[in-house]
């Protein structure tokens, strides 16, 4: 039902792809989403966690070579890594979140392709909702300012972190 939709949408259509998309699967929904390979009309968002993407993102590349449907590529590292703690919190680590978003990018630098767009979730806030990162967030201090009502995000300490990260990635192109 969701791809026929697609079939009427005249926006650009942006697409999730977390770790039980298949190089079939991915095929098909661009098949449809963009029947005429008009550049700019899809975006995909992998969302496949620290642990997976290396084996999985390869051949999502390859299947879109082959497509040559014209996609932009853009890495969400923070849901394939959301994790639970021993009480129940939802939160996600610094250090997983940062590993998903270089692998990407080595990934798609050493495939020839490239990755357009990263999404964070983050605050311009002093939250504990995220552990890791240079103050050393621990689970145990997660409850000192836990905020959100659905996702972990950043604090602002670790948003200017993982931008300085990113922007070493990104000086380091070949």
């Amino acid at each position: 039902a969701h791809l026929e939709f697609l079939r009427g949408v005249q926006n650009p259509i942006g697409i999730k792809i977390g770790p039980a998309a298949t190089p079939e699967w991915l095929s098909e929904v661009l098949s449809v989403a963009n029947p005429q390979k008009e550049e700019g009309r899809v975006l995909l968002y992998t969302r496949l966690g620290a642990k997976l993407i290396d084996r999985l993102l390869p051949p999502l590349i390859d299947t879109v070579r082959k497509s040559k449907i014209p996609v932009t590529w853009s890495c969400d590292p923070m849901h394939g890594n959301t994790e639970t703690t021993e009480d129940g919190t939802k939160t996600r680590h610094f250090d997983n979140i940062l590993s998903e978003l270089k692998q990407a990018l080595e990934i798609h630098r050493s495939m020839g392709s490239y990755l357009g767009g990263v999404h964070f979730e983050l605050t311009g806030d002093n939250v504990t909702e995220c552990i890791g990162g240079a103050r050393g967030l621990a689970p145990h201090d997660l409850k000192t300012a836990y905020h959100s009502l659905v996702d972990p995000r950043l604090n602002y300490e670790q948003s200017l972190e993982m931008a300085i990260q990113l922007s070493h990635q990104f000086r380091s192109e070949p």
